[in-house]
């Protein structure tokens, strides 16, 4: 016994003789850094809040901002007063949803002889490829002017199909083009409601729409993703394009016009956000964009962990490595004004696409709970508390119906966040991933029971595909730092790094959205 609280005492004597000429400055350094990029991210949103604020307040809507009028009838031009306009649909493997977009895009209000649906096919199971195509004719046997395209590989992915579908002779005709992903399902008036904004100004490029999630309420982690993305649509988009400073292309249930797309030149696969990279080279060259907030359309949020991960990582990878390809670019650009270039390079990729994923993993996950071994070093109030607390309650503004969950949704984007910070590291490195497309998996109905039928089986549990070895060791290094706190520390940090630890350790067995099914 003795013997036991000696080597203990000599374990400590060593910890503290260590800590304090070695640990002890890196760790003040790393706080005070991640302490200005916490400021950064607060001046950030408060930005944002007051601009928001501002145009509810004034009810600032982009039809009132760029005069929108409806397309009239002409009897002399007959359909031909309306545009020509094309509609993209690349998929991938899309078994479960590709009757729903397909059908969706086919029932587009709009003169039938002055749109042409387009299904980019890039399918690499032959029975997912023949329902497809099966689909595409018993539309094209109604009348519909569709059509079914495919290609010899995949190379570029979904940049690489819609390049390839810009190729086609009748896409000459065509004056718009309107893009929707395979599990997005537009309204029947979308087009009435979007075109007549690229119509009326000659200077739009861009009309994007905002999402509306139809399995938002599936599970827990859908109704964490709800509350992220919301922010991102009903602030951050509404406040890029309420200030005509820049707003990212999110890639489907936009609208795009032909010439300004061929004029920043097409697309390109270099990055993983083709979308944001078309977007931020048509802005450089002077095009406006406009978002639409009050235009929904309907789509699914990927459900199961792994879809989620997969799309998280492309995600936060993607726009630092487009980042790291354009930033000289955007500052030599002679065609935009100082402000929006210091918006571009600042706020929407500094801040919002690094800072803001760095901070919350290194600060929240690793910083803060190392405090708590080492006495020397203090985080103040303001910068553990006051600022996150500030930054959490604007963030959920835009889901009030999930307000209550607001202990969940912090937790979860911390647990997020590593995977995001992981991944923004090798964008700005161009490491290992960089390039990696894995195509957000979507269920559709797949998990829902039709009537008459079998009810699912229960899911069976694999080790290898369910244990997550890095959230498992953060979640191990947090609760450590619980105890420590719990027994020896003045932070009062255990219940915060409990909750934490404990987050962590149920993503890392998996246990985090939807179970699907083995077969």
């Amino acid at each position: 016994m003795a013997e036991g609280l000696l080597i203990t005492s000599q374990m400590g004597l060593f910890w503290h003789q260590t800590t304090a000429p070695l640990i002890a400055p890196f760790l003040k350094l790393s706080v005070a850094a991640c302490l200005a990029m916490s400021l950064m991210l607060f001046f950030e949103r408060v930005y944002m809040g007051i601009v928001i604020l501002f145009v509810k307040l004034f009810r600032k809507k982009p039809h009132k901002t760029y005069k929108w009028e409806p397309i009239k009838d002409d009897l002399e031009l007959a359909h031909f007063a309306y545009p020509m306009v094309l509609v993209q649909i690349p998929m991938y493997n899309e078994r479960e949803v590709y009757q729903l977009s397909i059908g969706a895009a086919c029932g587009l209000s709009w003169p039938s002889d002055r749109i042409i649906i387009q299904v980019l096919d890039d399918s690499t199971d032959s029975f997912i490829k023949d329902l497809v195509e099966l689909e595409c004719k018993r539309w094209a046997s109604k009348g519909i002017n569709i059509k079914y395209e495919i290609r010899d590989n995949r190379n570029g992915y979904k940049a690489g199909a819609l390049k390839e579908g810009m190729k086609h002779n009748y896409v000459k005709l065509c004056d718009y083009v309107a893009i929707f992903d395979a599990d997005f399902q537009p309204d029947p008036d979308f087009l009435w409601r979007a075109i007549p904004f690229l119509t009326n100004d000659p200077e739009i490029a861009l009309v994007q729409a905002r999402w509306k999630f139809v399995n938002s309420d599936e599970c827990l982690m859908t109704r964490m993703q709800e509350m992220s993305l919301d922010y991102h649509f009903k602030v951050e988009q509404e406040v890029g394009s309420a200030t005509h400073a820049f707003f990212g292309f999110n890639g489907t249930a936009g609208v795009w016009r032909i010439a300004a797309l061929n004029e920043a030149g097409g697309w390109k696969d270099r990055t993983t956000v083709e979308d944001m990279d078309l977007a931020v080279r048509a802005s450089l060259k002077g095009w406006k964009f406009v978002y639409v907030g009050d235009l929904k359309v309907k789509n699914e949020l990927p459900s199961t962990f792994k879809a989620y991960r997969y799309q998280q990582h492309r995600w936060s990878c993607g726009p630092a490595n487009l980042f790291k390809k354009m930033v000289i670019e955007i500052m030599k650009n002679k065609k935009v004004s100082m402000w929006k270039k210091l918006y571009l390079i600042y706020s929407f990729f500094f801040v919002r696409k690094i800072v803001a994923h760095i901070v919350t993993f290194v600060f929240y996950c690793v910083v803060l709970p190392a405090t708590v071994l080492v006495p020397e070093v203090s985080v103040p109030r303001w910068g553990a508390i006051y600022i996150p607390s500030t930054i959490t309650l604007l963030n959920a503004v835009g889901t009030p119906r999930s307000f209550h969950l607001i202990i969940f949704w912090i937790l979860f984007e911390n647990v997020m966040s590593l995977h995001r910070t992981k991944a923004t590291f090798i964008g700005l490195f161009e490491a290992g991933r960089v390039n990696e497309w894995v195509v957000t998996e979507k269920l559709g109905d797949a998990l829902k029971t039709k009537p008459g039928s079998k009810a699912p089986r229960k899911p069976r549990f694999r080790i290898g595909e369910r244990l997550h070895v890095l959230e498992l060791c953060v979640g191990a290094y947090i609760f450590f730092c619980g105890c420590y706190d719990l027994n020896f520390g003045k932070n009062r940090y255990f219940i915060y790094l409990f909750l934490q630890s404990f987050a962590f350790f149920i993503a890392g067995v998996g246990y985090v959205g939807t179970l699907v099914p083995n077969s």
